[in-house]
């Protein structure tokens, strides 16, 4: 059933005159008439009698008006959503880890709200999940449209953007034998308890492959799943650890020390789901992200 017709006929119903309704519907006379014939020829009954110069509904006609009326006041809602959604507007479930949270995420909103500032668009914000794991399951679940967070390996479902990148450091406390420095290599880390991130973490993996890569393995204090709680664990004496330079960093009672052998660059990428439908607004955020991050690669967080 034609919902054009149901519309039409609805009109029809409450203007009881084909040309008023016509002009009220900016359609033709003639068009107005055929559509309400297609509608009685589909349903099989007359909806209409003449009434003077004028139309009044049948019993069929009445009967079918507050069902017509429903389905239109459900459907009209509905309707205009999606209308919107087809022109590039709507809402966007964006994830992010909370390191992006200060600077790089409210800053790309931003730019991408004044570039479509004539559109209605929202973002739905999550930045409960801390870690990169977590994020990527909401993805897969269709929970969000979008990621920011780290990349893990064998993800073939998820397709990563790099987006920012910030630097790795050597977070101690003031006190510490290591403050003294004015750079540290990781071989010098090994004689400390260390302050690392949990499993599933994304910067968990590099730091990983870092000592990997001296073939070594830290002395761990505690494993955390939040830059902010590592840092208070760092200035209270719990341990040193490896983490991205982010500006809670230097509001606390540390030594922020430059990781030069071997040097690292943290990566935040930006995680979709492959082979999957993505409305307007998302896939434009997402060229929008893609066009910035061309511009400007590199993310600093101080």
């Amino acid at each position: 059933m034609n919902l054009y017709h149901l519309r039409y006929f609805v009109t029809l119903a409450h203007l009881e005159h084909y040309t008023k309704a016509a002009d009220v519907l900016a359609i033709t006379q003639p068009s107005l008439s055929h559509a309400i014939s297609s509608l009685e020829t589909e349903l099989g009954v007359k909806l209409f009698k003449k009434n003077g110069r004028n139309v009044a509904l049948t019993s069929f006609g009445r009967s079918f008006l507050a069902d017509a009326e429903e389905v239109l006041n459900r459907l009209d809602p509905s309707v205009g959503s999606l209308q919107l959604a087809g022109k590039g507007e709507g809402r966007i479930d964006l994830a992010f880890l909370r390191t992006l949270g200060t600077d790089f995420v409210p800053k790309i909103i931003r730019k991408f709200l004044d570039a479509n500032e004539d559109k209605k668009i929202d973002f739905n914000l999550h930045c409960d999940k801390v870690i990169t794991e977590e994020i990527l399951t909401g993805l897969k679940e269709q929970k969000y449209d979008i990621g920011f967070c780290s990349k893990i390996s064998n993800e073939p479902l998820i397709e990563f953007t790099p987006v920012a990148k910030q630097d790795l450091v050597v977070i101690v406390p003031t006190d510490h034998p290591l403050a003294s420095r004015t750079e540290v290599h990781l071989k010098d880390t090994l004689e400390y308890k260390q302050i690392i991130y949990k499993k599933g973490s994304g910067l968990r993996h590099i730091v990983d492959e870092l000592f990997k890569s001296i073939g070594a393995t830290p002395d761990v204090a505690y494993e955390i799943a939040e830059d902010q709680v590592a840092a208070g664990f760092v200035a209270n004496g719990f341990g040193i650890c490896i983490a991205p330079d982010l500006p809670i960093m230097h509001s606390l009672d540390l030594k922020i020390l430059p990781l030069v052998s071997p040097s690292w660059q943290r990566n935040f990428y930006m995680a979709l789901l492959k082979d999957a439908y993505h409305p307007p607004v998302v896939e434009a955020f997402r060229q929008f992200v893609i066009e910035q991050s061309r511009r400007d690669w590199d993310y600093r967080t101080n």
